[in-house]
């Protein structure tokens, strides 16, 4: 079987690893190398990345999940390198978990486990810290071992059970107990974050920035808003959600973060961050903001899409950004980007180049679907042509006696709004 080593000598960290992984026939090619986003990970979670070891199989080891040979070199390399942990770019079972610890006698974790790590480390909000502790664990759950069978001796009549079998079981409940104390809290505030979210979409247009993580959306976001959202060269630097007002041209409309994918993203994540993510779902336009200048730019592009089907907003009106354009070495890519997805706009955030075709294109993104509709309503409610003039593409305005006439252009919801306050009058 094929396969590839890499080697690094980097400064002194926490932790030294190795990463691990298999190759299957229907893995995506990466111009970067098959490991390279989980050693990003790794970094991310302060870790020292000293080697790489990939296996092409048809299928992982359902055992160890690599082959018998590469267990004894990754276990000679940990030696001569002085790896403490060693991290699998797949999700492992809890037996093959425990069968890699007892041969390698380190700490052995698997993706969900490592990014898991970075959620904790960099949540600051209790809902953010409230969503990781569930995902922890959800995770730790199946995978409770037996820590007393010292313990475990069977006594009195046949069947009995003792104490190891018992404190195993014991916390268990207790895991169960805080999965669905956590959940509940959840629940709750997604409702509130629901009714949160439908009642400024009554008033706002909202539109949500997606993409893979590390793309450019809190830089994008900061740029538009002035929103002081982190920005660092990290996977997942930011979990929680920031809303601001963007002024866009004769229209203020709400942008919102969210919380950035990735390849491999497990599902009970995603489940997780379902509060989180209630300003996606809930946004009347998504800009999906891409690293132009990644040479896996595509395949980011289509782990995004592949998501946002899994949480069911792949029919959500949607506008590419191509961001950093600025960084862009090969032209010819970036061509080959803007003829594969002719819905796009091209930006730099940190330049601040071409915002003003992000407006244009936003703007007529979220006019696509909407109405023109003529409504009259009294000189006397000011508060209401306000937010008429302010929130609402204007086409026409006269004044009628003790009455103003409109011709506005606006989004159903909104529509279905403004029929309902007090005075107001479709003509």
């Amino acid at each position: 079987m094929k396969e590839q080593k890499y080697i690094y000598s980097e400064e002194l960290r926490t932790d030294k690893a190795i990463l691990m992984g298999v190759i299957l026939p229907k893995s995506p090619c990466s111009y970067l190398g098959p490991l390279a986003e989980l050693q990003k990970l790794a970094e991310t979670a302060g870790m020292q990345v000293v080697a790489h070891v990939t296996q092409q199989r048809q299928l992982p080891h359902s055992v160890t999940y690599i082959g018998k040979g590469k267990l004894e070199e990754v276990k000679q390399m940990a030696d001569e390198l002085g790896a403490n942990v060693i991290i699998s770019d797949d999700d492992l079972s809890p037996s093959q978990a425990k069968k890699l610890n007892k041969i390698f006698g380190r700490r052995v974790i698997d993706r969900t486990e490592l990014i898991l790590e970075i959620f904790a480390a960099h949540a600051r909000t209790h809902e953010a810290k409230m969503q990781v502790e569930l995902a922890q664990l959800q995770y730790a759950l199946p995978r409770l071992t037996r820590l007393w069978v010292h313990l475990d001796r069977y006594t009195g009549k046949i069947g009995a059970r003792g104490p190891g079998e018992m404190q195993l079981e014991s916390d268990k409940r207790i895991l169960k107990h805080r999965i669905y104390q956590l959940t509940d809290a959840l629940k709750t505030l997604q409702n509130h974050k629901e009714r949160e979210v439908y009642a400024r979409r009554e008033k706002f247009l909202t539109v949500a920035i997606v993409g893979y993580t590390n793309a450019g959306k809190s830089t994008l976001m900061n740029s538009l808003t002035d929103a002081s959202v982190l920005v660092e060269d990290k996977l997942f630097s930011t979990l929680d959600t920031r809303t601001r007002m963007w002024q866009l041209p004769g229209r203020t409309v709400l942008l919102s973060d969210t919380v950035g994918f990735i390849e491999k993203l497990p599902h009970h994540l995603v489940a997780s961050f379902k509060a989180t993510l209630e300003e996606a779902l809930q946004a009347d336009l998504l800009l999906h903001v891409v690293d132009a200048s990644h040479p896996d730019a595509k395949q980011q592009i289509e782990v995004v899409h592949n998501v946002l089907e899994s949480i069911h907003l792949h029919e959500k009106p949607l506008l590419l950004v191509l961001n950093k354009v600025d960084a862009v070495s090969d032209y010819a890519e970036l061509s080959y980007l803007a003829n594969l997805y002719p819905r796009h706009v091209a930006i730099s955030a940190k330049l601040g180049q071409h915002f003003d075709e992000l407006a244009q294109k936003t703007m007529e993104s979220l006019e696509a679907d909407m109405l023109d509709v003529r409504v009259s309503l009294p000189v006397t409610n000011g508060k209401l042509i306000s937010w008429l003039e302010d929130h609402c593409r204007m086409v026409e305005k006269s004044c009628v006696g003790e009455e103003m006439h409109y011709l506005v252009r606006l989004s159903k919801p909104r529509h279905a709004w403004l029929l309902e306050q007090e005075g107001v009058k479709e003509l």
